[in-house]
């Protein structure tokens, strides 16, 4: 089930909790978030590679494609046994901004993004069939898990793909992992 949290930056102890598919997309719209629910119908095994991903998916990525302009896709795929988890993990953790928007369909399992586009902090946790969309510029970290179980499809408008730049804040570390928030609101 799809989850919003907005925390006051001054208060990360304290949320507004949305689980209402509609509200949540409503409210994230209001910050300028696309946030949709695709039917991920397709089953992959581990095996699966990022063209057999690409290719269930077609019809839905080139609509966006053409769109938006997008320029190239890829797939993220981290599975509990990844041997590279724990970076990959790390990586994305800490607040940073894209001057690309940011785009991502989950085709299977769940990951938790923040945004930090003001005086206050959105947590979304996205699951399968989950598409959203962070704004150019917006600040915000994600987190997979220690245990990490998705499969996105990402896009981007440039042929180089995700490049992040980071603020150096460490609010990220004043908000709950994906664990914690897994036990807390959902």
């Amino acid at each position: 089930m799809s989850l919003l949290t907005i925390h006051s930056v001054n208060h990360p102890e304290t949320a507004e909790v949305i689980q209402n598919f509609n509200d949540i997309t409503k409210r994230l719209n209001g910050i300028g978030v696309q946030f949709e629910r695709w039917e991920a119908s397709h089953e992959f095994g581990l095996e699966s590679n990022q063209d057999a991903v690409l290719s269930a998916y077609a019809k839905q990525v080139e609509r966006l494609r053409v769109k938006y302009n997008f320029k190239s896709a890829d797939v993220i795929s981290v599975t509990p046994d990844h041997p590279e988890k724990a970076q990959l993990r790390a990586k994305f953790l800490s607040e940073h901004t894209h001057s690309d928007f940011e785009v991502r369909f989950f085709v299977e399992g769940s990951g938790l993004f923040f945004l930090h586009p003001d005086e206050n902090v959105y947590g979304v946790l996205c699951e399968k069939g989950d598409l959203i969309s962070v704004p150019a510029n917006t600040k915000h970290w994600f987190d997979m898990g220690v245990k990490p179980n998705l499969k996105c499809i990402r896009l981007f408008t440039t042929p180089e793909g995700w490049a992040a730049d980071f603020t150096g804040s460490l609010i990220a570390d004043q908000f709950p992992r994906y664990e914690q928030f897994i036990r807390d609101y959902a």
